[in-house]
């Protein structure tokens, strides 16, 4: 199968939103691959703050993720974040981001975005860094979607329930 004729759904949002369990979940579901956050194994070798060139790097490491994956996707390739979220956090902590970046954002097609909600319990973990911040950047992830006339869903709900919206979000892509 070619890669232009496997379908494309990114899932972002906040922190602590489900984005990674849903990803596998969706993955498993429908019998294919899912690309995982590069930033999460970056971050975890960081002993120190992240400056603007650690964010670059996590760019390029996450298109390489996702261009090491599509060959092995089933008609389907699940993307654990992609690299919008590079922007939110330069435009948050550094003020700007740079015009490569903002550019592969609307150059990079994906055929659908599950914008994660943020009804989803906070969990702690030592990468996550604004509980109080949660709903500030939902509304980031909402905005950045909407300039590039993205197609999405907002998946809300618990357990069961939220993964069910998120496979009947990803069937209609699919039957598109």
């Amino acid at each position: 199968m070619t890669s232009s004729a496997i379908k494309k759904v990114a899932i972002v949002g906040p922190e602590s939103t489900g984005k990674s369990t849903m990803a596998q979940y969706l993955a498993s579901y429908f019998n294919t691959v899912w690309v995982p956050e590069y930033a999460r194994e970056y971050c975890e070798g960081l002993d120190r703050d992240c400056t603007l060139e650690d964010e670059i790097n996590m760019f390029y490491g996450q298109l390489a993720l996702e261009e090491k994956f599509l060959p092995t996707a089933n008609k389907l390739l699940i993307c654990d974040v992609t690299v919008m979220t590079v922007k939110v956090w330069c435009d948050e902590v550094f003020g700007s981001t740079p015009d490569f970046v903002v550019n592969e954002i609307k150059n990079r097609h994906y055929d659908h975005y599950l914008l994660m909600y943020i009804d989803n319990p906070w969990e702690n973990d030592p990468l996550r860094d604004f509980p109080e911040k949660r709903e500030y950047f939902f509304d980031i992830y909402k905005q950045e979607l909407e300039l590039i006339n993205a197609s999405y869903t907002i998946i809300t709900g618990l357990g069961q329930e939220r993964f069910d919206k998120g496979v009947e979000a990803v069937k209609a892509v699919l039957n598109s």
